[in-house]
């Protein structure tokens, strides 16, 4: 007697596996703005005078981002780039309203 399955049934057959789709773009400037977003929120939230956003230094192209978005938030009073012990240009200090 001979199985019904055999080099050609379908069980044999191999299927393409099937890609999944690319994850939706995600603008690293965008996302990092977000999340400063909400630190500095929370910060201000829990009282603290000041902060310091290490962004890293690179082609300054999230470091100006960045600051220009902290210059516009209505819980900072001040930014400037963090003393070299502290980061230097890898870093920005925020002074928060009190």
């Amino acid at each position: 007697m001979h199985s019904a399955a055999g080099p050609n049934s379908h069980t044999d057959k191999k299927t393409p596996a099937s890609t999944p789709p690319d994850p939706p773009a995600v603008d690293p400037v965008d996302e990092a703005s977000r999340e400063v977003e909400k630190f500095v929120d929370r910060a201000f939230l829990a009282g603290l005078p000041r902060v310091r956003v290490v962004h890293g230094s690179g082609m300054g192209i999230l470091r100006k981002a960045l600051r220009k978005m902290l210059q516009q938030h209505p819980h900072v009073e001040s930014v400037a780039e963090a003393p070299q012990n502290e980061g230097g240009g890898g870093a920005t200090v925020v002074e928060l309203r009190v």
